[in-house]
């Protein structure tokens, strides 16, 4: 595959889970680590878990 389809591949993604109320595992960390250092960083699963929690029982989810 050429990097241009890899990375619109990754839009592509992205942008499906976004519209499906799942936002981005990769970014998440990122921002975990960035803001955030003290929190442990959750596993896919437990993240993927706790956003539908927080999509499905209207618990929010921002952090800041």
């Amino acid at each position: 595959m050429t990097a241009s389809f890899q990375a619109f591949r990754k839009w592509a993604v992205q942008t499906a889970r976004l519209c499906c109320g799942v936002p981005d595992y990769d970014v998440y960390v990122r921002h975990l680590r960035e803001h955030h250092p003290e929190r442990k960083v959750p596993t896919y699963a437990e993240f993927f878990r706790e956003r539908q929690v927080a999509r499905y029982k209207g618990t929010g989810g921002r952090c800041c």
